[in-house]
């Protein structure tokens, strides 16, 4: 698997498996199919209440853990420096695991900054071998690097054909910090699996619409982390490796931005009230 170098030298794959909306009583045969497809990078969060299902999956896999790399974030009501840490220790101890990959500030709400002070601890403590943070936007990212000592080492946001982020990724680039993608095919939205760019260029390359995005992402340097239930799309998913989009073609797609998200805008008053004041379930 290929790997981009984070900037503390951590090493992550950059294709990975995401676990977002798959309910817990599915997660775990999700997160086993995928460990026995290929897959070795693991991204959850403590809202989406899968922890320990991927927990167990990767307890019964008899995959070494020195092979793994595993991510989960930190909720907004655990926001704050000594709840982070326990919402730290409280996800570790679902997952089963001693330690963490990377940790991640799930939203830029709350007390982020207390929030950082207890990652910065938990990374020189060893228990995160590397932070950072998702859904910040430029302005919320560029203030937390200039006034704390450790700059992100991801930055977790949406980033699709319909929303390409590059001014977002130029912007993460110049200050060392590595962006990541969630919901790279837009879960679907914006006719994204019958687009005709999309359509026209998987077919010239015999690969599916999915595989195009993917391979899309992996050559702009953008980590991914694709969901699916089923073995057939993981592998299918993992089939990216073997062919490369050209120049004309990356042009073709670059077309496709709206410039917005398809999803909500986390500057947005209410989604920030609503996501600031939401609860996990105990």
């Amino acid at each position: 698997m290929r790997t981009v170098t984070l900037n503390n030298g951590v090493e992550m794959p950059v294709l990975g498996f995401g676990v977002y909306q798959i309910p817990p009583d599915q997660a775990e045969q999700a997160v086993t199919d995928a460990l026995a497809a290929g897959y070795r990078s693991l991204d959850t969060a403590a809202s989406y209440g899968n922890e320990e299902a991927v927990g167990r999956a990767i307890k019964s896999s008899g995959i070494a853990r020195e092979d793994l790399f595993v991510t989960t974030k930190l909720w907004v009501s655990d926001a704050g420096e000594d709840q982070a840490r326990r919402g730290f220790d409280t996800s570790l101890r679902k997952l089963g695991l001693d330690y963490l990959d990377l940790y991640l500030i799930h939203q830029p709400f709350g007390d982020v900054y207390g929030s950082w002070r207890a990652m910065e601890s938990l990374h020189r403590d060893g228990l995160a071998r590397a932070i950072g943070v998702s859904n910040f936007h430029g302005d919320r990212l560029v203030d937390l690097i200039d006034h704390n000592a450790i700059t992100p080492a991801v930055n977790q946001v949406e980033t699709h054909p319909f929303h390409q982020r590059a001014a977002d990724q130029e912007l993460m680039s110049e200050r060392g910090v590595q962006i990541e993608s969630w919901g790279p095919f837009a879960e679907g939205r914006n006719h994204l699996f019958t687009d005709p760019v999309l359509v026209a260029v998987a077919s010239a390359h015999d690969k599916s619409v999915a595989q195009v995005v993917l391979r899309w992402l992996i050559q702009r340097n953008v980590v991914v982390i694709p969901k699916s239930v089923r073995p057939e799309r993981m592998a299918e998913n993992l089939d990216v490796f073997d062919f490369d989009l050209r120049s004309d073609e990356m042009a073709a797609i670059a077309k496709l931005d709206t410039g917005e998200s398809l999803f909500f805008d986390h500057r947005d008053p209410a989604m920030v009230s609503r996501l600031g004041n939401a609860t996990l379930d105990s």
